[in-house]
């Protein structure tokens, strides 16, 4: 058994975790795969459930070890966006044309929008596509950053970064289903609040996805 079995999350060592990620994760230059999860998940449905063609996108779900355990960098987004104003996201976005992969669109969507440069970052992999209510198919890659990173958020999209444990987030208890009406109806949702951070939506089920992954076995 593995330090990490052996362990719970919030107690096997940093490189316990890290090891246990590249394994779980997919090859960081793999090719798009079909969205496996999605917002329809707790409504009935799951990916492609409107059967319409989705643009696709990357975020970086940024991993950084500090003296007291792995943290994840999250953003709020800034008020003035148009969509999802104030929501708390990964950095990422839309593939652009020039992107030579899934991979190189996280990576440089997070250094446009809070300043942190490829070279900062070692990409672990990628896990499971998630399929928006927006029309995206957005891979999300977790993202292994040099401790000496300082964000530079970039005001007109970021309006601030903050760190929370990893730990936290890898723990089923803080795994949350909540609703709220939309068009008429209850829309179910993941949330995973974090003292006065409230994860929810595609970045919540995103993180269920990769808790999802890394105890597939039965560990952690």
């Amino acid at each position: 058994m593995d330090a990490f079995a052996a362990l719970s999350l919030a107690d096997a060592p940093a490189d316990a975790v890290i090891a246990r990620l590249r394994a779980a994760l997919d090859h960081p230059e793999s090719g798009a795969a079909p969205a496996t999860r999605s917002d329809y998940d707790l409504n009935g449905a799951g990916p492609g459930a409107t059967a319409k063609a989705l643009r696709p996108a990357a975020v970086l779900a940024p991993l950084i070890a500090r003296p007291d355990g792995l943290k994840l960098i999250f953003t709020v987004r800034a008020a003035e966006l148009t969509k999802h104003a104030g929501q708390i996201s990964f950095p990422g976005g839309r593939v652009d044309p020039g992107d030579a992969s899934l991979g190189a669109a996280a990576l440089r969507e997070a250094e446009e929008e809070i300043g942190m440069a490829p070279g900062q970052v070692e990409l672990l992999g990628a896990f499971d596509a998630y399929e928006t209510v927006t029309g995206f198919e957005v891979t999300p890659f977790v993202g292994l950053v040099d401790p000496a990173f300082s964000p530079v958020p970039d005001p007109r999209e970021v309006e601030e970064v903050f760190e929370a444990p990893f730990a936290f987030f890898m723990d089923a208890a803080n795994h949350k289903r909540a609703w709220r009406e939309w068009n008429g109806e209850k829309r179910y949702f993941y949330e995973m609040p974090f003292e006065d951070r409230y994860v929810w939506g595609a970045t919540a089920g995103m993180l269920k996805a990769l808790h999802d992954r890394l105890n597939q076995d039965g560990a952690g």
